[in-house]
């Protein structure tokens, strides 16, 4: 038995109503995300951002949602906060690429039950979802290097720089054959 079954176990397990909105505005991640999380015992409902998102919310009010803090129509607390209009019990986590101390309170304040670094897995999401209130997950058993964490926060500024290598190098501080060096690389591991 995994320490995931072993979690589970102990008043873990889904409920009746395993409705799960997924909105990100990055198409291969809200995909994979939910394709896992569907494993899992999740039905999950995938939103492209704060429009696709409002109109899901009126039709089928989810129990559960992970929602990213930046979308390309909006912002993330928006989506939050007419999730608890229509559904104050929705247990709420909040993703973003940019965590800091600030947008952490504010995702908490708007209802979110947590708050995860991008790039989260799917382990990760689980279980803030079905943590019981005041519970700290565990932290995870396999985390990504200091190497990958880098490497993926370069490339996400890459692609909000429109794959544009000068502005990242100008927005990361680093020199631009320096960057032009790492994107050439595979990801680490």
């Amino acid at each position: 038995m995994t320490n995931l079954d072993e979690a589970r176990v102990d008043d873990q397990s889904l409920p009746e109503d395993a409705t799960l909105l997924i909105v990100d505005d990055d198409e291969p991640f809200r995909t994979r995300l939910g394709r896992a999380l569907e494993k899992r015992g999740f039905q999950p409902i995938l939103a492209a951002g704060v429009t696709d998102a409002e109109a899901m919310i009126k039709d089928i009010p989810p129990a559960f949602a992970v929602v990213d803090l930046r979308l390309e129509d909006g912002d993330g607390l928006q989506v939050v906060e007419r999730i608890r209009e229509k559904r104050d019990d929705c247990r709420v986590v909040m993703l973003t690429g940019y965590g800091n101390i600030a947008t952490a309170v504010a995702a908490v304040k708007a209802g979110a039950i947590d708050y995860l670094s991008k790039p989260a897995d799917a382990d990760d999401v689980e279980k803030a979802l079905l943590a019981r209130p005041g519970q700290r997950p565990a932290p995870p058993e396999n985390p990504m290097s200091a190497d990958r964490v880098r490497w993926e926060h370069i490339q996400r500024v890459y692609e909000l720089c429109d794959h544009n290598v000068s502005e990242t190098a100008r927005r990361l501080g680093m020199h631009r054959r320096t960057l032009q060096r790492i994107l050439a690389k595979r990801a680490p591991k």
